[in-house]
């Protein structure tokens, strides 16, 4: 359509003991949607940094709150500079952090978080859609955000987050269950690989992949798919 995309993540390995990932969807029908996303992964991302510089523990859902009501200061102020309402920098969000032996995820919204436990695949974070068709919950909705929370053991050994362009070809709506012919294939090479970090040339293959005719045919939407082994 000639615009810029309206996903955006960040991933980060911020000490070797914790791993951050954040995953947002700017709003089709918000103006500055994108810009919402992106703003919203920075920022996150520089709490959970600047946490785990000064704390040896997960931050408590006091802390967490906290950054969101940042977060939507920010959405506010960038759209007071634009002359328009809050509303036109919604995204949505999901959030993996692994600290040690444990394992938090946040969501907000559409976006998805699954991870495999002995060989199958679990829905952490299912896919919240509003009270009407096509809709779903944003950051900045009024007057508080619909914000989940999970706390697990880390008895995971891959996770995927991905955005709800992923959808119609990674969940199976009538089971609520991921496609396990489509994770295990896509992490199939991730647990194979020697190293650690970003995978540079596998990295290349997915977004490949994520644009090829025969995937874009199923979806119109942007997709995000990041893919996390522990192995």
């Amino acid at each position: 359509m000639g615009t810029r995309k309206q996903d955006a993540f960040c991933v980060r390995r911020i000490n070797p003991y914790t791993f951050c990932a954040v995953v947002s969807d700017g709003a089709g029908s918000a103006s500055y949607g994108g810009e919402g996303a992106s703003i919203l992964c920075r920022s996150l991302m520089t709490n959970f940094r600047t946490w785990f510089e000064g704390h040896d523990y997960l931050p408590d859902g006091e802390a967490i709150m906290c950054w969101i009501d940042q977060v939507r200061d920010r959405l506010s102020e960038a759209a007071s500079q634009r002359g328009v309402t809050r509303r036109q920098f919604a995204a949505t969000l999901v959030v993996l952090v692994v600290f040690k032996d444990r394992v938090l995820a946040l969501q907000i919204g559409d976006s998805a978080l699954v991870a495999r436990k002995e060989g199958v695949w679990d829905a952490v974070c299912w896919p919240e859609n509003g009270e009407f068709a096509s809709t779903t919950y944003f950051v900045t909705d009024d007057p508080e955000v619909r914000l989940h929370t999970f706390h697990l053991n880390l008895d995971y050994d891959a996770f995927a987050l991905f955005s709800d362009g992923l959808e119609s070809v990674a969940l199976e709506q009538a089971t609520k269950q991921p496609f396990a012919r489509f994770f295990d294939p896509m992490i199939r090479p991730i647990d194979q690989v020697e190293g650690e970090g970003r995978l540079v040339e596998l990295s290349g293959a997915l977004a490949r992949y994520l644009d090829s005719p025969a995937l874009c045919e199923r979806t119109d939407d942007d997709k995000t798919l990041v893919l996390v082994s522990c192995r």
